[in-house]
């Protein structure tokens, strides 16, 4: 059964590849698509009751490809179906060629078989492919500035799983096998100092792939967003990153008690406030959002390593909300962008006005994303902070504080009088409604938000009354903080607009993953 999720979309994109021309292809194409959706949300309903474990091929399990759905892999498959679902009704109208719906859903099939497999090795295979496929549809329009840039997230990419090719071919040598669950049994039987270079090699790859690492990743992963088709860069921030988080849990997993929780959680921290200030100093609508992708990935980390289980259940949850949010800003910016020909958020005004849909779908994100009560992200944090020790609390609450500023910023788009002359044409039908539908998603997955929390994550954890409103209280005052700080010190500032646009070559992103190593392999294995 497992093995058919990675083959349909596989089948989905032969199918394409031959008939895209045809719209009437790609109508029945997004018709497969959405029983793709179905049979995901069907595949979660099992494994309610038990995990399922598929061998592929007729080895025994240490020698054959083992794949293996839990309610928490199953959880990220439904999120991956579900933005794909909205992308390819996004992209119906795309002037594109055969090869660009062709590897979009060969990118579907590489994420769901990540998120299935419990092999190394084929997780670094799987990992490649999606590389290399995201790194082509980035670079689609072939813009001169574009292709640079994706040459270098793609050697950047490159340098980063050879860390983790080496480490995993270390823990085929203490272990004798490439399967999780196999490795992680021997692994527990290991001491500190023979694990501690394995740990410090796969991490590192982990943490660029999750962009982790401090500044250093940031600028050829945001440079990809401004340039790359609307859809794309929904995958790229909405569920391809996500798998990479995916990867750190199973890796952490995989360790047992030697991998570093109050290690990552330090991580996480300087990552979010460095996304968050990095994302204040952009002008560029698609600059804030992809700033705040890894803001937010800062965030995820700081609940799935906080400790307690309240707060791994918001790390988990934020990754749902989030894959929302971000791909619903996105495909809207995109709408946006097209229709006033420019990105720049000062230039933009009046959207709320001429596109009300598309202004109430972009409010509805800015405010899921902030963690405005009765949205999707107002959950995520309730849980992440609920029971969270002060450093994790305080962290969350200035995260938040600088997620308003850079989006009392953001929101200045939905408001004012727009510069555009005449009558401009509706945004398209098929655009219009995937971005309108994830914004109803971002007040849905809110109002309804504890009980899609028990539902998704089998857990009894609920959401205090008093709990919520005190946060909501928080929120408030966050609010009023953030909006005095933007009209005081952000509005205008031109320092920060400089700092905005800091870059780093490619030499200098090497090394850095060549110290965060060296961090990782002396704290973690011989300090921790």
């Amino acid at each position: 059964m497992l093995t058919y999720f990675v083959v349909i979309p596989v089948l989905i994109a032969v199918f394409l590849f031959v008939f895209s021309s045809n719209k009437s292809a790609r109508v029945l194409a997004i018709f497969f698509q959405s029983l793709f959706v179905a049979f995901s949300f069907y595949l979660l309903l099992v494994v309610r009751d038990a995990p399922i474990i598929s061998i592929v091929g007729v080895y025994d399990s240490l020698m054959s490809i083992t794949l293996h759905a839990n309610f928490i892999s199953t959880a990220f498959i439904l999120l991956t179906s579900t933005i794909f679902l909205a992308v390819s009704a996004y992209s119906f109208n795309e002037e594109g060629s055969r090869t660009f719906w062709f590897l979009l859903f060969i990118l579907e099939a590489a994420l769901v078989g990540l998120f299935l497999s419990r092999d190394l090795f084929n997780i670094f295979v799987m990992v490649e492919v999606g590389t290399v496929v995201v790194t082509i549809l980035t670079m689609y329009y072939r813009v001169r500035r574009q292709m640079f840039t994706g040459m270098v997230y793609l050697m950047l990419n490159i340098v980063a799983m050879q860390f983790y090719l080496f480490g995993i071919g270390y823990i085929y040598m203490l272990t004798d096998a490439f399967d999780i669950t196999h490795a992680a049994a021997v692994i527990a039987t290991l001491d500190r100092q023979t694990l501690a270079l394995p740990y410090a090699l796969i991490m590192t790859g982990m943490a660029f792939k999750c962009s982790l690492i401090p500044i250093f990743s940031f600028v050829p992963k945001v440079k990809l967003y401004p340039g790359a088709p609307s859809a794309v860069v929904a995958i790229l921030s909405g569920v391809q990153i996500k798998t990479n988080v995916f990867l750190f849990l199973q890796f952490q997993e995989l360790f047992g008690p030697f991998a570093s929780t109050d290690f990552f959680l330090i991580v996480g921290i300087v990552v979010s406030l460095t996304g968050v200030f990095m994302a204040i100093c952009q002008t560029s609508i698609r600059m804030i959002l992809a700033y705040h992708t890894i803001s937010q990935v800062g965030l995820i980390i700081i609940g799935l390593s906080a400790g307690n289980e309240y707060s791994f259940i918001g790390g988990l949850y934020h990754i749902i909300s989030h894959g929302v949010f971000k791909s619903a800003l996105f495909l809207t910016a995109g709408i946006i962008a097209h229709a006033y020909g420019t990105s720049d958020v000062y230039k933009i005004r009046g959207v709320l006005r001429r596109y009300p849909l598309v202004g109430v779908a972009t409010a509805a994100a800015v405010l899921g994303i902030t963690g405005a009560p009765f949205f999707i992200g107002s959950i995520s944090k309730y849980f992440l902070t609920a029971n969270a020790p002060p450093l994790v609390e305080w962290s969350v609450i200035i995260i938040s504080v600088g997620t308003i500023i850079s989006f009392i910023k953001y929101s200045g788009i939905l408001f004012g009088k727009s510069d555009l002359v005449g009558d401009q044409p509706m945004p398209d039908k098929w655009r219009l409604v995937p971005s309108v539908a994830l914004g109803a998603v971002c007040l849905l997955g809110g109002v309804f938000g504890p009980q899609i929390v028990r539902f998704l994550f089998v857990t009894t954890a609920s959401v205090d009354v008093l709990g919520y409103i005190q946060k909501a209280g928080i929120f408030f005052a966050s609010a009023a903080v953030g909006l005095l700080i933007y009209k005081y010190i952000v509005n205008g500032n031109k320092l920060l607009k400089r700092i905005g646009k800091m870059d780093m070559s490619f030499k200098l992103a090497c090394a850095s993953m060549g110290g965060f190593f060296a961090i990782v392999l002396v704290v973690v294995g011989y300090m921790g």
